[in-house]
């Protein structure tokens, strides 16, 4: 994992197994990440069936769907609906809080 971003107590959660590095905090019906980015991530476009919403906590997020491009940054959400298209950029190192609801 990139840098601490976190308190201990989110750090000591398990980790999540996926494509990038955050900590998993179980919840029902949503998945609750921890994440963390080093510069120059890159997420190819995809889809899911969860509803992803989000806060950038460190960093920047440029999130791509439906062909446009929007930055997000420190204290800012975001919204993925579920089944949209969608792709991420951190060109610096960057942390977030996701919340992956079941849709």
């Amino acid at each position: 994992m990139t840098s601490p971003h976190f308190p201990p107590e989110i750090e000591a959660l398990a980790a999540f197994d996926g494509p990038f590095d955050a900590y998993r905090l179980p919840a029902e019906s949503c998945e609750v990440l921890f994440a963390t980015y080093p510069a120059g991530t890159h997420i190819d476009p995809h889809r899911h069936a969860s509803n992803n919403v989000g806060v950038i906590t460190k960093g920047e997020l440029v999130l791509t769907m439906n062909g446009e491009e929007t930055r997000y940054g420190p204290g800012d959400w975001y919204h993925v609906p579920p089944e949209t298209e969608h792709s991420a950029d951190f060109a610096v190192e960057s942390a977030e809080v996701e919340f992956w609801f079941e849709a």
